[in-house]
């Protein structure tokens, strides 16, 4: 049985309509019953109730539950307790996270998720199983490189979760791996022009969950993640360093958690249906040697509830070995390719 927490949200709601179109009917779940009560009287759906701070509740919640999406951000709030009840409750674990500390937090939990017998399989949705599938597919053209370099480019604006992540955590700056470790860079370290498959495009460097997974994913030491923006947008990001200390005080994050909520609504359904993501990746060898490629997918919530369900029905039917997984080390460096309008093309 699927349950999927954060159901009421922008893209738990669409997770739970890409269920339905596939003939999953999950269990939803959340905070207040209220919430989920429209979406269930839609589709006729079981809910369940469960405050992430109540241990008892959640394990109550999860009786009879074989997989968990968790769709509730910003996940560094509400990660660990979802994954520590799913370990005590020997439920499957996956989450459509793109936060570099959540990564490495689920990482560390691989012993305990092997001893529970369940995956724990965080970033099944936009962050990161296209860049994941696609380094995956470089790593295997060139072993033993020493540099992986990722960037996409599109979209159709954000949900209040992802903008929230954004915003709050925007006062750590920015992140690479260097020769192994995760270490923090100035927001906007690096910039660079990227010949994605449609243009070529500037681009800056962010803290991208690859930082994280691409590593567990390739074993490559040195891992940079960019994404594509116009000057202007790279230019506040300048500014943006002057006032970022200010989102460490408690006060300004819920003032701007609450300007958040009352004014963000996420992409419509036309430009979810029209929009289209692309994506670059290249690898290279101590020689200087290199491989590139591009991919392209579907508008970045509609692949992540495309990407959510497809790796939630996979575990429900054949799970893969118990312990933490990345996408492509769950599914195969294929699964991109496998799902609907997503295309990867590598170079020579």
């Amino acid at each position: 049985m699927l349950l999927i927490y954060g159901a009421n949200g922008y893209t738990g709601q669409l997770i739970v309509e890409e269920c339905m179109r596939r003939g999953l009917r999950p269990v939803l779940a959340g905070r207040r019953a209220e919430s989920l009560a429209p979406l269930a009287t839609k589709h006729g759906l079981d809910v369940r109730i469960a405050s992430l701070d109540d241990a008892a509740a959640l394990g109550a919640m999860l009786a009879g539950i074989t997989v968990v999406v968790h769709a509730a951000g910003p996940f560094f709030r509400t990660s660990a307790q979802m994954v520590r009840a799913c370990l005590a409750a020997q439920v499957h674990y996956l989450d459509i996270t793109g936060e570099i500390a959540v990564f490495e937090a689920c990482r560390a939990r691989h012993d305990d998720a092997k001893q529970a017998g369940i995956v724990v399989m965080p970033g099944v949705g936009f962050d990161v199983v296209p860049t994941d599938c696609l380094a995956a597919r470089l790593a295997e053209r060139l072993p033993g490189a020493q540099l992986l370099e990722l960037a996409f480019a599109g979209g159709g604006g954000f949900s209040r979760g992802t903008l929230k992540t954004m915003v709050l955590g925007s006062p750590q700056g920015g992140a690479i791996r260097k020769d192994g470790r995760i270490t923090t860079v100035p927001a906007g370290w690096k910039t660079q022009s990227i010949p994605f498959r449609d243009r070529r495009r500037a681009a800056v460097t962010i803290p991208w969950g690859d930082v994280s997974t691409g590593y567990w994913t390739t074993k490559i030491p040195n891992i940079h993640t960019y994404l594509a923006m116009p000057p202007s947008a790279v230019r506040m990001m300048g500014l943006t360093k002057l006032v970022s200390p200010l989102l460490s005080i408690p006060f300004v994050q819920r003032l701007v958690e609450s300007q958040i909520d009352q004014r963000v609504r996420g992409p419509s359904a036309e430009v979810r249906a029209s929009a289209r993501m692309h994506l670059w990746g290249r690898v290279t060898q101590a020689d200087g040697r290199t491989v590139e490629g591009t991919a392209e997918t579907p508008e970045g919530y509609r692949l992540t509830a495309m990407a959510a369900v497809e790796s939630a029905r996979r575990v429900l039917t054949a799970a893969p070995p118990a312990g933490y997984h990345t996408p492509s080390s769950a599914f195969g460096a294929g699964f991109l390719e496998s799902l609907p309008e997503c295309t990867v093309v590598l170079g020579a």
